[in-house]
């Protein structure tokens, strides 16, 4: 899925790069707790590709900021009138949207390995784009961030949202195609990273971005 271009425009745009999660927390990825669950084999193969992806940026010094959804309560989802009409519903895959990271539950916890003490933190996240009513924005702003690594959950809501919406603000968006998933099967996610390909940004393997990263920066 990687596209033609990506490692070039990684290359040429990616001079001052942030990782940026999107809820890899329990509430999508701990089979106990979870309330909107990736299949289980998925959520514990993103984890542990995630893990020591996120160290090796660490490592080369790209800053990770990591994402999360968090409800103070159920009016605050049901305002939503997409999930209005989801909640509840036996054939939805959000049925259980109403219970889904309200601040009192464990799933709003990142997964075990996700966390590190240099990496930064943003807790408002109530819809699927990641930049609406937060703060990482002003995060990325303010330490004049030009392009964004975007890792998460799920490839055909959250992460694409979000990809669209760091696009028309102009970062150049680079989704790593091992660190993002989804809990509605392979054929939304593939769609979705062939929307990004086409309008919005370059889906780019882990291990492009890990080679281009590590190049020399032109004196």
């Amino acid at each position: 899925m990687e596209s033609v271009h990506a490692r070039e425009a990684l290359r040429q745009l990616a001079h001052k790069p942030a990782v940026v999660t999107i809820d890899l927390h329990r509430g999508h990825l701990d089979p106990d707790v979870a309330t909107l669950p990736l299949p289980t084999d998925a959520a514990a193969a993103l984890v542990e590709r995630t893990v020591p992806l996120l160290d090796e940026y660490r490592d080369l010094g790209i800053p990770v900021i990591h994402v999360i959804t968090a409800y103070r309560n159920r009016q605050e989802i049901l305002a939503n009138r997409y999930w209005q009409f989801q909640s509840g519903l036996a054939d939805s895959p959000r049925s259980a949207i109403a219970e889904h990271n309200l601040d009192h539950l464990p799933g709003l916890e990142l997964m075990p390995g996700i966390w590190d003490d240099r990496d930064e933190l943003v807790t408002t996240k109530k819809r699927y784009d990641c930049l609406l009513g937060t703060d990482l924005e002003l995060v990325l702003r303010a330490h004049g961030y030009d392009s964004l690594l975007l890792l998460g959950v799920n490839t055909n809501s959250c992460v694409i949202a979000t990809a669209i919406a760091a696009s028309v603000r102009d970062w150049a968006v680079f989704v790593v195609e091992e660190g993002v998933d989804t809990m509605l099967g392979p054929d939304l996610h593939e769609a979705a990273g062939k929307v990004i390909n086409a309008s919005f940004g370059w889906m780019v393997s882990a291990a492009s971005t890990l080679e281009v990263l590590r190049e020399p920066t032109p004196a």
